[in-house]
């Protein structure tokens, strides 16, 4: 994982890590665990996640996040699962999903290297 190389020895051109979904535990096995090296990696990080994801439950995805303070930034996606799909009584599609995930990726990455770059 890409997250674990750059908390071990961080990647010079790597300017932030985006992780669609993160395997916070498996699902029916909740645990922080598997984040345990993220507090060692210091660019920006965004974490696009379903509120339905069984591999990072809401209570344990929110405060990892918090931990990492200005280095990271969590959005959800309402009704989403681990691939981001959402069921039909949400109201929304999947195509509808992965273009609100596919607008704040590219608006992040617009930061992250604008602030990179000056």
């Amino acid at each position: 994982m890409t997250s674990q190389a750059q908390a071990n020895d961080p990647l010079p051109a790597v300017r932030g890590l985006v992780f669609l979904g993160f395997p916070l535990h498996p699902p029916g096995q909740p645990s922080e665990s598997r984040a345990q090296h993220l507090v060692g990696i210091q660019v920006p990080m965004l974490f696009l996640q379903g509120t339905r994801d069984d591999f990072a439950k809401l209570d344990l995805i929110e405060p990892v996040v918090a931990r990492l303070a200005d280095r990271a930034e969590l959005k959800l996606f309402r009704d989403a699962d681990h691939s981001f799909h959402v069921p039909a009584r949400s109201g929304r599609t999947d195509a509808e999903v992965r273009g609100d995930l596919t607008r704040t990726l590219a608006t992040w990455i617009d930061a992250v290297i604008g602030h990179a770059a000056g």
